[in-house]
């Protein structure tokens, strides 16, 4: 899998748990997807992403 490909696979399951931790479990835990969301749009604005640091520290490809 590559990079890109990765990182939309995170940002869409964090999401997806998110909802459902809100849904079943507690409210609050909206507090991730808002997280998830203001990391993606200062990432698209500043073209750094911890999650692809850490891809790459993994060792995955570009």
């Amino acid at each position: 899998m590559k990079l890109n490909d990765a990182l939309r696979l995170l940002a869409g399951v964090m999401v997806l748990l998110s909802v459902t931790l809100t849904l079943y479990v507690d409210t609050r835990w909206v507090w991730l997807t808002v997280f998830v969301g203001l990391n993606l749009l200062q990432s698209a604005f500043t073209k750094w992403c911890p999650a692809i640091w850490l891809f790459r520290k993994l060792g995955m490809e570009e």
